[in-house]
C-alpha cells in the first residue's frame, strides 16, 4: 500500500479525528464558521507548571479539571478555559482533545496574513517544552508525522507559531524550535513558513532526524 495514496490519508481520519492519537475529548471548541477548512496549522508550548514535565496538568487544564489550588502557578492562569488539537510530549506521545473539524481554543486574540481570529481556520499543536529551551527528537517525529497527514488532509498553506500570530502577547514556540528540522522533514517550500528564508536561514540547528 501507498503511503503517499490519498485514500490511504483518508484512512487516517474520522470526523476530524487522527488515528494516531490518543483521543481524550475537551469541552473547549466550538464549530468553524460555515464553510471553513483550516489551512493554517499554528504550533505552541506548553508545560504545567512552566518547566515541569511528565504530569497530567496540560490535560486536565484541557479538560476543564486542573485544581487551580495545586500550585501558585495556577492561580495566575485561573479561569482559563482553553484547549488545542494536539498535544505531543516529551517521548513523542500524541494526544487529541478536538476534531481538526471543529475551532479549539489555542490561539486567542491572533491574526495572520490580513485574517483575525486564526481559531477558525487553524488547527493548533501543543509541545510539551518551555519557550527558549528545545525540543527532543521524539517529538519532532511525531510532529512531522502529524503535520504531513494534516497537510493531506486538510487545504494547509502555512505552518506558524504563537509567536507569529499574537506577537505582543507571545512568544511560543521561540527561538529553540527547529524550523528548518520542520522543513526538512515535510519537504515543504520556505513559503509554507513564517518569513520564508529568512526565518528558516537563522534558525537554530536542533538535533532532527
Amino acid at each position: 500500500m501507498n503511503p503517499t495514496d490519498p485514500q490511504v490519508f483518508t484512512q487516517l481520519w474520522a470526523g476530524g479525528w487522527y488515528r494516531f492519537a490518543a483521543r481524550m475529548r475537551s469541552p473547549n471548541f466550538g464549530l468553524r464558521p460555515p464553510g471553513t477548512l483550516p489551512d493554517l496549522i499554528v504550533l505552541h508550548c506548553i508545560s504545567l507548571p512552566p518547566g515541569h514535565y511528565g504530569g497530567d496538568a496540560v490535560q486536565r487544564l484541557f479538560a476543564n479539571q486542573l485544581d487551580w489550588n495545586e500550585h501558585p502557578y495556577f492561580k495566575s492562569i485561573e479561569p482559563a478555559r482553553v484547549s488545542a488539537h494536539f498535544y505531543i510530549r516529551r517521548h513523542g506521545e500524541l494526544l487529541q482533545f478536538v476534531s481538526s473539524d471543529d475551532r479549539a481554543w489555542h490561539a486567542g486574540v491572533s491574526s495572520y496574513g490580513g485574517r483575525d481570529n486564526c481559531n477558525d481556520y487553524s488547527i493548533g499543536i501543543e509541545l510539551e517544552g518551555l519557550v527558549g529551551e528545545h525540543f527532543e527528537c521524539a517529538q519532532y517525529e511525531t510532529l512531522a508525522g502529524l503535520c504531513s497527514a494534516i497537510t493531506q488532509q486538510y487545504p494547509i498553506k502555512h505552518i506558524v507559531g504563537h509567536e507569529h500570530i499574537a506577537a505582543d502577547r507571545k512568544s511560543d514556540p521561540g527561538a529553540g524550535f527547529s524550523w528548518t528540522g520542520l522543513q526538512r522533514a515535510l519537504g515543504l517550500p520556505s513559503g509554507c513558513f513564517p518569513a520564508g528564508e529568512s526565518l528558516l536561514a537563522h534558525a537554530p540547528a536542533t538535533p532532527h532526524p
